[in-house]
């Protein structure tokens, strides 16, 4: 990390980019503060903002200036940064073979498998039987529970990716998170897990993509007593599998590879033991890292709600410079990944906290680092939020906001599930808009983003994104989406230059502003629906 005095060099040369962020203190939107936040934010000389490099600590101490300028109060002490001890490992090698009573094939990394560094061990080996563990699933409420049909204990779980289609969109998403299915395979005693992928998954992620994203380094954060989270002890290995290394890996088997996937489609997929062995070898550079969230809090103006506090989120890293890259613009500035998101939350802290009367309940804003590896940051303040656990009552996250085209609907990720729907609803309904149902399932978009963090800490949670939609009609929003996700997303051409609808910026973040008036003013606090699945699993974890 840069020293303080070299920080504070860094971020004065590079402030004098932005123009004036004031303008009248009044509770209107100001866009061109917003532009200039988010044109500072992505601008190459942070380089990419990537998690525990210099640019990202230029941006978290920007941000940490901003609010203090708004006239916010820390929000971790006397600090407005919370350092996450964050532990990384960046794999080396890695071999993968198939050993059968006929003799043994190896796979090749990176045609075959792709596997996931260690962050607890530089080398780790395990060979194993392998079972096919269905989709490594168990939701009896649902129908399905892989893990009462086959015994992974001491063997390698072979498991789909994703989840049913028949699934509800949330708990599709909740149940297709790797966080769930290792730990679920884990808690089962399994050793190692292997991915298979189905096609939505090798739609939505290209195999070639794929690869390309498994050049990044695995991280886990440490809690303060040296625990590590997300290690799932006994699993110490695992690995995905592309169409031709699942081709292989099953040669054999009586499970053929396209009538496997066939029936994938339909959900219905038997466990069953595979008659195999797998030995799976990594070695993997470790390393520790520090790098901070950005905390700020404007307090309530109630003093019998003003110990509550609703959490507004965006992230503030992104994927930094391409490793080893030829191309002529390497840097990922992450402009609408989410230097734009971060923006408007800077916005949404001056608007309130200079407008006429503060909200009833206080807010904090949170910028969180390495949410692209793994929602780590907002998991770490999830769990260490610097004020009592319980008094969370809500979590909005803001990610990606894709204003390409005039804003014709909204999306509320999480609407179902809590009382904060119908705030939703009423929020987009006072500007002239509609909530829309998720129009892709099959992204699993409710687990890919901050809010899942405070969902699986009992916190109800909503993450409210364009939809697809174009205002006055036609297709253009929906054109320039499926543009951006297809061509752009997690690469370097995601900059301002594809094109920012402002208008939609400014009534996006109206739409947020009337959101957290309306949950920061309510005389009760949101609640999860009576028996709604994330408030019956979670809500124990809701800390004293």
């Amino acid at each position: 990390m840069l020293s303080t005095t070299r920080r504070l060099g860094t971020a004065a040369a590079l402030f004098a980019l932005a123009p004036s962020l004031w303008a009248q203190p009044d509770f209107g939107v100001d866009l061109e503060a917003v532009r200039a936040h988010a044109d500072f934010l992505a601008d190459d000389r942070l380089a990419g903002r990537n998690t525990g490099e210099a640019g990202y600590d230029v941006a978290a101490l920007y941000a940490a200036t901003r609010f203090r300028q708004f006239g916010l109060e820390p929000g971790h002490g006397d600090a407005y940064e919370q350092p996450v001890p964050l532990l990384s490992g960046r794999l080396e090698s890695a071999a993968l073979a198939v050993h059968r009573p006929a003799g043994s094939e190896p796979l090749v990394e990176r045609e075959d498998f792709l596997a996931a560094a260690s962050v607890v061990e530089d080398r780790v080996a395990r060979r194993a039987p392998v079972v096919f563990a269905g989709w490594g699933i168990a939701a009896p409420e649902l129908g399905l529970d892989d893990y009462a049909r086959v015994d992974v204990a001491g063997k390698i779980a072979l498991v789909l990716t994703g989840a049913p289609e028949r699934f509800p969109s949330a708990l599709r998403a909740h149940h297709s998170a790797r966080s769930t299915k290792e730990a679920l395979a884990a808690a089962h005693g399994a050793v190692g897990i292997l991915y298979l992928r189905t096609r939505v998954d090798e739609r939505r992620t290209p195999w070639p993509v794929a690869v390309r994203y498994a050049r990044e380094p695995a991280m886990r954060w440490r809690h303060p007593d040296g625990r590590l989270e997300g290690d799932h002890p006994p699993l110490a290995v695992g690995a995905l599998l592309s169409a031709a290394g699942a081709a292989k890996l099953l040669a054999g088997t009586g499970l053929e590879l396209e009538a496997l996937l066939d029936r994938a489609e339909t959900g219905e997929v038997a466990p069953r033991e595979l008659g195999f062995e797998v030995s799976i070898e990594l070695e993997s550079r470790r390393g520790e890292i520090v790098s901070p969230n950005v905390v700020a809090r404007l307090p309530g103006a109630d003093p019998q709600l003003a110990h509550e506090h609703v959490v507004v989120t965006a992230h503030l890293d992104h994927l930094g410079v391409a490793p080893a890259s030829t191309a002529a613009d390497p840097i990922h500035n992450g402009y609408f990944d989410n230097a734009l998101g971060c923006a408007i939350v800077l916005e949404l802290a001056r608007a309130l906290a200079a407008g006429p009367q503060r909200p009833r309940r206080s807010i904090l804003f949170v910028l969180v680092t390495a949410e692209e590896r793994g929602l780590l940051g907002s998991d770490y303040f999830a769990h260490y939020p610097g004020v009592p656990g319980a008094t969370l009552v809500a979590n909005v996250n803001l990610d990606m906001p894709l204003l390409l085209a005039p804003l014709g609907d909204l999306v509320a990720f999480g609407a179902e599930h809590s009382t904060l729907g119908t705030d939703a609803a009423a929020a987009a309904r006072a500007h002239g808009l509609e909530l829309s149902p998720d129009p892709a399932p099959e992204q699993v978009v409710f687990v890919r983003s901050d809010q899942y963090s405070f969902v699986r800490r009992g916190v109800p949670a909503l993450f409210l994104v364009p939809g697809m939609a174009t205002g006055g009609g036609g297709d253009a929003q929906a054109r320039a989406m499926a543009d951006f996700l297809s061509n752009h997303y997690h690469r370097p051409s995601d900059q301002a230059t594809l094109g920012v609808d402002w208008e939609s910026v400014r009534r996006y973040t109206a739409v947020h502003l009337t959101l957290l008036r309306r949950i920061a003013d309510a005389p009760a606090a949101p609640r999860w629906h009576p028996g709604d699945f994330f408030g019956v699993t979670f809500g124990a974890e809701r800390a004293p």
